[in-house]
């Protein structure tokens, strides 16, 4: 069975373009049809086997003439093909892009943490986590400015990042459309990834971008974009990776990673191994216990609550797992007591089927009232 997202679908189409080392959209705005209904079809076709100039005719030389002009086609219009190959882009790169732009717009719109009122804001003075340090606080403004962000087509950094994701993620040399099927082999829900970046904004791109650039753990982005293909495990990768970043968000948003910001003195960097951890605990509950598309309501769910409640075992677990402490099954390595941590036995619950994958959630705005 060839999985919803699978990359059998457009891997014949793929390996074509790569061969003529250039890429091409699929043209739904100019559909062959239509040109065969007029007989252009067979008259282009005519003349590449041999048909002397004089026979073409009128009708023939303006459509090879609107057809020549014809650039990146997709839904919305047309956009102008890349002049050259997109060069790959590293996270520092584009972090540096994102702390020299105009965010201000960004920067209105974010909400730094949980606003929490009556009995529920005296509980948290007194017991929660600590402050995030004043001089880090920029750093995590930062961060959710970027989650605001939605994808530009006309900002080369954003589409830096999305090519160098595809690249990464499939091995491919060559730069793809930026509207296309190839997203939803990826894991996206459709032909555009940004209509997906609800909730994370570009941030959700980034934190991608940092696990596929760091050569440390891109084997692991790998073997879960492998897993992601499986043919009865099959899940959205991008999608879950969406999700995971909102994750991210919710935990620094409750003041959740405020200790370990203030103890590393690091805001981003801290974020991005928790987007990590989380992605490294997801990979061993799915393969381990045999999940599938419809359990990733629950997963999430339950991938949200532990990072919540305990980031600093996440954390620690992923440090382990890069330290080489002890090898899993496939080669890949992991501590031997982080089972708990890396896969939890969820068969008791996981029958329910009401936590359903619906796709990108949107970031909810919480508010910790009295009870």
């Amino acid at each position: 069975m060839t999985p919803p997202w699978g990359m059998n679908r457009c891997s014949t189409d793929n390996r074509r373009f790569e061969e003529q080392d250039v890429s091409f959209p699929a043209f739904k705005s100019v559909p062959i049809s239509a040109l065969k209904q007029n007989g252009l079809l067979q008259s282009l076709s005519a003349a590449a086997n041999g048909c002397r100039e004089v026979d073409i005719t009128e009708e023939v030389r303006r459509a090879r003439e609107e057809w020549e002009a014809v650039e990146n086609v997709h839904p919305g219009g047309i956009l102008e093909k890349p002049p050259g190959p997109i060069p790959l882009i590293s996270f520092n790169e584009a972090l540096q892009h994102f702390q020299t732009a105009d965010l201000s717009d960004c920067r209105e719109k974010i909400q730094p943490t949980v606003p929490r009122r009556g009995l529920a804001a005296i509980a948290h003075f007194l017991f929660g986590p600590p402050r995030l340090h004043q001089q880090l606080q920029s750093e995590r403004d930062l961060a959710l400015a970027i989650a605001q962000c939605g994808l530009d087509n006309n900002e080369k950094v954003h589409m830096r990042i999305l090519q160098t994701i595809y690249k990464k993620l499939t091995g491919s040399r060559f730069d793809c459309a930026r509207y296309g099927s190839h997203w939803e082999d990826l894991g996206f829900q459709g032909t555009d990834p940004g209509t997906d970046l609800r909730g994370t904004g570009l941030l959700g791109l980034m934190q991608t971008l940092y696990f596929v650039m760091d050569s440390r753990i891109l084997p692991l982005a790998r073997e879960i974009f492998k897993l992601s293909h499986h043919e009865t495990q099959n899940f959205p990768f991008c999608v879950m990776s969406i999700n995971i970043t909102r994750i991210v968000i919710q935990v620094l948003r409750e003041e959740r990673l405020s200790r370990e910001c203030n103890r590393r003195q690091q805001v981003i960097a801290v974020l991005n191994d928790l987007y990590v951890a989380i992605f490294l605990r997801l990979f061993n509950i799915w393969k381990t216990q045999q999940k599938t598309i419809s359990d990733s309501g629950f997963v999430l769910k339950e991938l949200e609550a532990f990072a919540k409640r305990n980031p600093k075992q996440l954390l620690r677990h992923l440090e382990m797992y890069l330290n080489g402490s002890a090898v899993l099954e496939d080669g890949f390595q992991a501590h031997a007591v982080s089972s708990e941590v890396f896969c939890p036995n969820l068969s008791s619950v996981s029958s329910s089927k009401e936590a359903s994958f619906t796709g990108v959630c949107d970031l909810p705005t919480e508010t910790e009232q009295e009870s």
